[in-house]
Order: C-alpha cells, then sequence, then structure tokens
C-alpha cells in the first residue's frame, strides 16, 4: 500500500530540467547569465548598474563582454565616457541578435524537456519502475 503511493508520486513528481550555453573554442560565448547581463545593459544603459543589479564586479561584467566580442568577432555593446552627459552603454545589433538567437534556443530547449518529461511519466507508468 505504501509502496504504491510512492509509485504514484514518483509518475507526477519527476520533470527533466537542465541548463544550456552555447560553447566556442574560448570557453562559453552564450549563456543564461551572460544574455541577462546583456538584457541588463539594455535596461539600465550602463554596464556598471548591469552588474550591480545581478550582484557582480564591474570588472567581472568587463571581462564576460569582453570575451563575447571576442568570440563573435564583434562588439555586442558600445559605451560611451562619462562626463557632463553622463556615460553609458547600448546594445550593438550583434547584442540584441545575441539575446534573440539564445532565447529562441532557450524556448526550444525547454519544449524538448517537457516532450521528454511526458514520456518519462509514460514509462514510468508503462513499465512500473519499482516493481
Amino acid at each position: 500500500m505504501v509502496m504504491e503511493k510512492n509509485r504514484n508520486s514518483i509518475k507526477s513528481g519527476y520533470q527533466w530540467r537542465g541548463r544550456f550555453w552555447l560553447e566556442g573554442v574560448e570557453g562559453t560565448f552564450l549563456g543564461h547569465g551572460r544574455v541577462v547581463l546583456l538584457e541588463r545593459i539594455k535596461a539600465y544603459g550602463s554596464i556598471s548598474r548591469a552588474a550591480r543589479s545581478m550582484e557582480m564586479s564591474f570588472k567581472h561584467a568587463k571581462d564576460l563582454l569582453e570575451s563575447m566580442d571576442r568570440q563573435a568577432g564583434c562588439k555586442l555593446v558600445v559605451t560611451a565616457r562619462g562626463g557632463k552627459s553622463g556615460g553609458g552603454a547600448t546594445l550593438t545589433p550583434a547584442g540584441e541578435k545575441a539575446i534573440t538567437i539564445f532565447w529562441h534556443y532557450h524556448e526550444r530547449f525547454q519544449e524538448v524537456f517537457q516532450e521528454m518529461t511526458k514520456k518519462l511519466g509514460d514509462a514510468v507508468q508503462r513499465e512500473n519502475f519499482c516493481p
């Protein structure tokens, strides 16, 4: 009786989960954190404010951006030096495209996980996972 209850929770309780990133010869090119950094730069117009919002140092944010720029072969973010009118940072078309591409494949990745989860539930139910 107790075993039957545990089997039912297995059927409905498992879910495939995961993260993915685009790897280049230098290592990670695009991943969740890097894309969120780009999105925050777009929202705040500032690398330092974007980094602070992610509890990340300015240096680390700059290192990530430099790595992405090197691997992309072009700048994803352009900056203006501070001064009277203030500095700032904006995404280039390449930066915008990186965000769009990442979220497109992220959505497809999640769809695959949903399909795998459904198939797992069917397999667990069909094969009595724990006989």
